[in-house]
């Protein structure tokens, strides 16, 4: 088994160019699980969210060595994530010539098409009733509820004050419990 290294001490060694390649693998190797599901319950496919942790990998590589260590390794990928997440489904709507308001149902029926989709099982409707959150609250209802990310946390991640997080994931959990509600 491979000893996670921490952070800090990937940093140090990622200055040495000589290793950056191995460094930058055994980072990607620690975080690339957490990212593609974070990504994933955001873009819902799986080939797509595939192809935003790439991006997002590449987007990391390029930008590692301005690195400055003021925020967490953590929170920086996580905030490339984000802003991937968010290129594309902006790039989805845009190639599909659909309206903000038209998103979460064209979203719903990407879930819907996923294999082993059953509209009776809990998880499944809870991923269908997140995906009729406007963005901003997928993505803090996202963060909160299955990545467990402290409002702080996410405050760095989404430059964004912890009162409006919290009220923007109030008012998600509000409309995911009414939409499961209402399912019933």
């Amino acid at each position: 088994m491979v000893m996670q290294a921490d952070d800090a001490s990937l940093l140090e060694q990622f200055r040495e160019p000589s290793a950056r390649p191995r460094v930058f693998s055994l980072i990607a190797e620690k975080y690339s699980r957490k990212l593609y599901w974070h990504i994933r319950r955001l873009v819902v496919d799986h080939d797509d969210a595939n192809d935003v942790l790439q991006n997002t990998l590449i987007r990391a590589w390029n930008g590692l060595p301005m690195f400055r260590s003021d925020a967490r390794l953590y929170t920086w990928l996580y905030r490339i994530a984000t802003n991937e997440c968010l290129n594309f489904l902006e790039q989805q709507r845009r190639k599909m010539a659909l309206s903000i308001d038209d998103m979460p149902e064209r979203m719903t029926e990407k879930l819907q098409s996923e294999p082993g989709f059953d509209s009776a099982r809990l998880e499944w409707r809870i991923q269908m009733a997140i995906q009729q959150l406007p963005e901003k609250q997928k993505l803090v209802f996202n963060l909160r509820y299955f990545d467990e990310m402290p409002y702080e946390e996410m405050s760095r991640v989404l430059g964004t004050s912890v009162g409006a997080l919290k009220a923007s994931y109030h008012h998600a959990v509000r409309k995911v419990e009414k939409f499961i509600l209402e399912a019933d």
